[in-house]
């Protein structure tokens, strides 16, 4: 789904972004690109706490539908793709044996991307 986002800057900060859709979630980067990117993260965060709360998920609505609200006057406005699909409702324990090297690999991967 495809979530509204404002972003804003106030002199001597960071760009801040607000999710308009998702009340409490929002983002920050030292550029517009970099708070774009972590408010991607931020949002796949709020949302699986939501479905973890069992709480409903927020429908996006249209840029449009805010452009008015004074709280987001002066702000760029984007759309941040959220794939709700990818967001996990519970944990699953997996045993699994793999190849020493491969486990290696796959850690070696995690912990280089994070």
């Amino acid at each position: 789904m495809k979530y509204p986002v404002v972003i804003h800057k106030d002199k001597n900060s960071d760009y801040g972004v607000t999710f308009p859709d998702i009340p409490g979630c929002f983002s920050v980067g030292t550029s517009i690109e970099e708070a774009l990117s972590m408010s991607q993260e931020a949002a796949e965060c709020h949302i699986e706490g939501m479905l973890l709360d069992s709480e409903p998920i927020p429908v996006p609505t249209s840029i449009e539908s805010h452009r008015d609200n004074s709280d987001y006057k002066d702000g760029l406005w984007a759309l941040v793709d959220i794939d709700i699909s990818k967001l996990s409702l519970k944990a699953k324990r997996v045993n699994i044996t793999i190849p020493e090297r491969l486990l290696n690999t796959v850690d070696n991967y995690a912990r280089n991307h994070g």
